[in-house]
């Protein structure tokens, strides 16, 4: 699913690459997503069912062993990182918002807060309601994303911020520093690939289909966010979008390219679909991530309230409530830049990076004759995916490695005196 992402870090991570320079950070998050996708790729087509990075940790550091811890931290981290991309969308919503009716910081909280609950209110029913909706949106989202690179195509100098990514390119180690800082906020865009995963039960041929969706969402996008952020940079031009983030008046960036390209009546229109888009990411993210508490309280690995289904609609309710309160909680209390460095914080280590270890383990144990999905070039895609991972880590503020530690070390206190009572592992 497209997210609103790239609408709202293009003039971020300008500002943070000096110039056309930011090409380079977006290419790095094409890649490294395209990495990491061939090993949720192997994964999910080898355990498809609900709840995704949940299962595949359990399995692969046993069922009966570490595997119930990793899967509960896991679960865990999820009822933090999860309300925290629920309310990047939300405050995203609240800042293009601004566009048609300009409102004070505590009337975009008031905006961000209603959006949560207005999602909330479209999920709260039957999974078959929800995929109509879905594709709903989905419509919206493209519609929005084909005017932006087509308004660039055919009105600005399309090429202009390719020619100019080497002037004055130096390798140096500050420019790793600077790559880094700016591959967070990338790399936050194009999170979403791997949300079949999560649905895994759900999928019909999920040996064939998980994969092949996986790749097609990740070229796509990739294409998609590059084409409209050269789309934008081409009319506007970086500098300007520097300027315009320095000055605080970058909200609404792609609002402003419109404008500027159709005038301001086009541009209320072009708002109003990204707000869709905003809307349409929401909806995704809180769809997939309902089932993960709700997979791991079913399994006897989580807590049991979390395991009750709707007596009528049949879906996770109270996973799905839970969540969205945490969301509209985080959408009051944070920032944006602070959201999307939290993010990514919280998924790096118990996620992504005991993931690819867990494609290791799983290979060594069980051998790979059984396997739907293999990854080409086997281990190299694993190595490079740690080492990116970590490299994105360590790229986000001190403050923000410090509440992940702060998190991690609380579920890890929880989860002992939940195996203790359980009689879980190491207790058991």
């Amino acid at each position: 699913m497209v997210g609103i992402g790239p609408f709202i870090t293009l003039s971020i991570v300008v500002s943070i690459m000096n110039g056309p320079w930011f090409l380079y950070a977006w290419l790095g998050g094409a890649l490294l997503s395209l990495i990491d996708a061939m090993i949720w790729s192997e994964l999910g087509a080898a355990y498809p069912l609900a709840g995704g990075s949940y299962n595949f940790l359990k399995e692969a550091y046993g069922k009966d062993g570490a595997g119930k811890m990793m899967s509960f931290l896991y679960v865990w981290q999820t009822m933090i990182q999860a309300p925290l991309v629920a309310a990047s969308a939300a405050i995203g919503f609240s800042q293009y918002f601004c566009y048609l009716v300009p409102l004070e910081w505590w009337q975009q909280k008031i905006v961000s807060g209603l959006v949560i609950l207005f999602v909330t209110f479209l999920l709260y029913r039957k999974i078959e309601s929800i995929g109509k909706i879905g594709v709903l949106l989905w419509m919206g989202v493209m519609l929005t994303m084909g005017w932006i690179i087509f308004g660039g195509i055919s009105h600005g100098n399309f090429l202009a911020p390719v020619r100019e990514m080497n002037e004055g390119f130096q390798l140096s180690h500050l420019f790793f520093v600077v790559l880094g800082q700016a591959s967070v906020k990338t790399v936050y865009s194009y999170l979403g690939y791997y949300n079949v995963c999560h649905l895994g039960g759900e999928i019909i041929n999920p040996g064939k289909n998980i994969p092949k969706s996986m790749f097609i969402s990740v070229i796509g996008i990739a294409v998609l966010y590059l084409a409209m952020n050269l789309s934008v940079s081409s009319v506007i031009g970086w500098k300007e979008i520097k300027l315009l983030h320095d000055t605080g008046r970058t909200d609404y960036v792609v609002s402003t390219f419109i404008e500027r390209l159709y005038g301001h009546k086009a541009a209320m229109v072009a708002t109003g679909l990204i707000l869709w888009v905003a809307l349409a990411s929401l909806f995704a993210v809180m769809l997939g991530y309902s089932r993960v508490p709700y997979a791991a309280a079913v399994d006897g690995s989580f807590f049991k309230i979390f395991g009750r289904l709707h007596p009528t609609k049949h879906f996770p309710y109270i996973s799905l409530l839970v969540l969205c309160a945490m969301a509209f909680l985080f959408s009051q209390l944070f920032k944006m830049k602070h959201i999307i460095d939290g993010i990514l914080a919280m998924r790096i280590i118990v996620q992504f990076v005991a993931q690819a270890v867990g494609v290791v383990l799983l290979r060594n144990r069980k051998g790979t004759n059984n396997l739907p999905y293999k990854m080409p070039l086997y281990p190299l895609p694993v190595i490079l995916a740690i080492f990116i991972w970590l490299y994105i880590f360590f790229s986000t503020q001190w403050i923000i490695m410090l509440y992940f530690l702060v998190v991690f070390g609380a579920g890890l206190i929880v989860y002992f005196l939940y195996a203790r009572y359980n009689k879980q592992w190491p207790f058991k």
